[in-house]
């Protein structure tokens, strides 16, 4: 497994990795983490939490920064969601969200309305979530099919995940874990605003 290994073999690509890692903090970029995935030489980086538009320039910002320095190191990066055809993980670039309200006491209940107002709407989120988007939503593989909304809490199968401990404390975010890893950040970002706070 190359998501929990060491050595040269399986954590392939991690100087790279690190290179990333200081750039972004160098930039200033909010990036809280890094770790290795299903493939080999598949790596994800998160952004955040950072408000607003905030959010796309962060992500563009980093991805410039992943490219100039693999273009250094003499190797491609690939932000498609399935770079390599098989049955595995895709890569996605799931989207943690929520709203001063949903962050208060009572806000599950915010979240479960935003919720459902994203599924009335899955169609549309899906169409603008990233190119070849339907080779990574399977329905296996911790992720959901592409024609079905679901939702749950600890469900990394699920199209939309409320974590345990906003489960447990009734108030949060949510995952929406549809975006491909190609995605236009200030898209989804924006879709999922509009979507759950205009309807």
């Amino acid at each position: 497994m190359n998501y929990c290994g060491v050595g040269a073999d399986k954590a392939i690509g991690r100087d790279i990795v690190d290179a990333h890692y200081k750039a972004c903090l160098y930039a200033g970029i909010g990036i809280p983490g890094v770790n290795g995935v299903v493939m080999p030489g598949q790596w994800e980086f998160q952004v955040g939490p950072v408000e607003g538009i905030s959010a796309g320039d962060q992500v563009w910002v980093a991805r410039y920064l992943l490219e100039r320095i693999t273009e250094i190191s003499g190797v491609n990066v690939s932000f498609d969601p399935k770079p390599v055809p098989g049955d595995w993980n895709g890569a996605g670039a799931h989207c943690n969200y929520s709203t001063k309200s949903m962050r208060k006491d009572g806000g599950l209940t915010v979240i479960k309305k935003g919720i459902e107002k994203l599924q009335v709407k899955h169609k549309e989120h899906i169409a603008a979530y990233g190119e070849g988007n339907e080779c990574r939503l399977m329905g296996k593989h911790e992720i959901a099919d592409i024609n079905t909304f679901s939702w749950g809490v600890a469900n990394r199968g699920a199209s939309v995940r409320v974590g345990r401990d906003t489960d447990r404390e009734g108030k949060g975010y949510f995952e929406d874990r549809r975006p491909a890893s190609n995605m236009d950040p200030y898209v989804v970002t924006s879709m999922i605003a509009e979507t759950t706070i205009l309807g």
